[in-house]
């Protein structure tokens, strides 16, 4: 196994980057970044290639997908994570961990910053819930993970067809799920602080975008140690209607209903079980705990001024 190794996930994209990857392999080499190439077959393969790998010798992984490869990978690899760097070649609907780093589009730019990019340790975030088995589950996220609306959402996203493309698929979706959505009694603890009230949404975000491009933590740094916790109140559907433009500026904070904390341990219990995500997937619902690993994901991003 050569120690840098290609996950590619074929069907990101809409599944065009199994019909592209001789072209992208092409370009990638073309800047300089070789390596084998491994592909996955079914959901959840990624991690297992990964972490196979990385045994096998493999010391950069190269991800060719969106943001639930990296969700797949950091799960697969678990304890091995700190034994690899991590680069990625974006091929995604939902692009957020991309934007977050500023990790170019291009094959031939995201190629150069996968080989000598600069090389960040970030904050890695690990679930602990109710899994959908009845089992209680544990698992990783990279960029965010949420309790209430935003679990609805993810499912609603994954099981459409993303024609609209990534802010056009969430932002339906949103409208969508909002629709019909009935809070409940939530009550939260970050750390020592702790709130209860009918609430829409709990989120523990590592970085700034979500939902494909909404700032809905515009102060967030992957690298501080801290969760930025956004905590949606029991908005109106008129609230929605007049702010949900707002989160893609990064602008809504200052709603009355809208509270921002900060933390390492957010823990999340409601009257009735709630729909969780991370990383825009959707593995179960509440009771869960949020908890943050400082420094844990060795990426390559772009060189910071």
């Amino acid at each position: 196994m050569s120690e840098i190794v290609f996950l590619v996930n074929p069907a990101s994209a809409g599944g065009s980057t199994a019909k592209r990857w001789p072209e992208i392999a092409h370009e990638a080499a073309s800047a300089g970044l070789v390596g084998d190439a491994l592909f996955s077959e079914h959901p959840g393969h990624l991690g297992e290639l990964a972490s196979g790998a990385v045994r096998a010798g493999a010391r950069r992984l190269v991800l060719v997908g969106g943001d639930g490869s990296i969700n797949e990978v950091v799960n697969g690899l678990g304890k091995l994570i700190d034994k690899v760097e991590l680069a990625l070649i974006p091929r995604g609907t939902g692009s957020d961990f991309v934007r977050e780093y500023g990790i170019p589009h291009s094959v031939s730019e995201a190629a150069r910053i996968a080989l000598e990019g600069e090389l960040r340790p970030v904050d890695l975030g690990k679930a602990t819930f109710h899994a959908w088995d009845g089992s209680r589950a544990s698992q990783y996220f990279a960029n965010a993970a949420g309790a209430g609306i935003s679990g609805a959402i993810a499912r609603r996203v994954n099981d459409g067809t993303k024609a609209l493309g990534s802010r056009g698929s969430y932002a339906w979706a949103v409208v969508a799920v909002f629709a019909r959505w009935r809070n409940c009694d939530v009550r939260v603890r970050v750390d020592e602080e702790e709130r209860e009230g009918k609430m829409h949404e709990v989120l523990a975000a590592i970085g700034r975008y979500q939902a494909g491009g909404m700032k809905l933590c515009p102060g967030a740094i992957p690298d501080d140690g801290l969760f930025d916790v956004l905590i949606l109140g029991d908005l109106s559907k008129a609230d929605l209607a007049a702010n949900l433009h707002k989160t893609y500026r990064g602008t809504h904070l200052s709603h009355p209903k809208v509270e921002l904390l900060h933390g390492k341990s957010v823990s999340v219990e409601a009257d009735d079980p709630l729909p969780i995500q991370l990383d825009g997937e959707q593995p179960g619902t509440t009771p869960v705990q949020f908890e943050l690993i400082p420094g844990a994901l060795r990426l390559r991003v772009p060189a910071r001024d």
